[in-house]
């Protein structure tokens, strides 16, 4: 089973690297005061919480508006894959249509200003890879080769439309660390970070090639922390990223992969350091 994710992490790479050198990104574009801020991605960028549903103002999204003190215009979508956002598959929130369709609209509404772009998407292809707690690497895979063609078409777009403003990718944290507090799937919580680091290679790559930054959300969560260890009430001495994972998401309490307000101000800084 490694040799088979060793063998995925390496094919991955090649295809996004090689994609990469393909397509030489912009330079990094200057960071002109903003005129406003696009919010656009999945249910993180939409603030969604359980049982409270989305909110658009709040979330990441709503502290990273009030720090730049531009107008918010935010057209996440919760549910979004790489293939629904550029509409190849159908769009919930856009029928007919997408939100990369809706994006571009609205830069070019506002040519000639420069603002603020801010995006997560790519998790929703991978994270119906687990089911019922195992892990379907020939899922993760066909996801993953998914994510490494639509991300950098939905970020050269973006460019292309807003070719002075500043845009800023977030990569993921890993909700499936969670598995590790069951004898019976801590096997996933293991095998799930390798693969979540090739998502976020991706992710980074794909950024890095439009003249991007990355918000380093995996690394505000610690993502990769097996070494040390944290207490976390009720559950108890667990290694630190799978204690991220239980504080600051809603994973361990109700299975929901979702931010809580303690994750979403830790999405929210990871932005605002891409930022200055």
């Amino acid at each position: 089973m490694r040799t088979r994710v060793t063998l995925i992490f390496m094919s991955i790479l090649a295809l996004v690297f090689g994609a990469a050198l393909v397509n030489p990104g912009a330079a990094h574009a200057s960071t002109p005061k903003p005129g406003w801020y696009l919010a656009l991605g999945d249910s993180l960028a939409a603030g969604y919480q359980p049982g409270l549903g989305d909110n658009k103002t709040g979330g990441y999204v709503g502290r990273v508006a009030a720090a730049l003190n531009a107008p918010l215009t935010n057209l996440a979508c919760s549910g979004e894959t790489t293939s629904s956002y550029l509409g190849k598959t159908a769009n919930r929130c856009y029928p007919g249509s997408s939100q990369d369709a809706a994006a571009v609209a609205f830069l070019d509404a506002h040519a000639g200003t420069a603002g603020v772009i801010t995006i997560d998407v790519g998790a929703n292809d991978i994270d119906s890879c687990v089911p019922g707690g195992q892990l379907d690497l020939t899922c993760v895979g066909n996801g993953l080769g998914t994510v490494g063609t639509n991300l950098p078409a939905i970020l050269a777009t973006l460019r292309q439309h807003a070719p002075t403003s500043r845009i800023v990718v977030l990569n993921y944290y890993n909700p499936f660390l969670a598995a590790y507090l069951q004898p019976s799937t801590k096997t996933v919580a293991i095998l799930s970070m390798p693969l979540a680091s090739v998502l976020n290679t991706i992710i980074g790559v794909s950024s890095a090639s439009v003249g991007g930054r990355t918000a380093n959300v995996a690394g505000a969560f610690d993502s990769n922390n097996i070494w040390t260890r944290t207490t976390v009430p009720g559950i108890g001495s667990v290694p630190t990223n799978v204690a991220r994972i239980c504080s600051w998401t809603w994973m361990c309490v109700r299975g929901d992969i979702h931010a809580n307000d303690t994750g979403y101000a830790t999405l929210a800084q990871a932005v605002q350091q891409q930022l200055g």
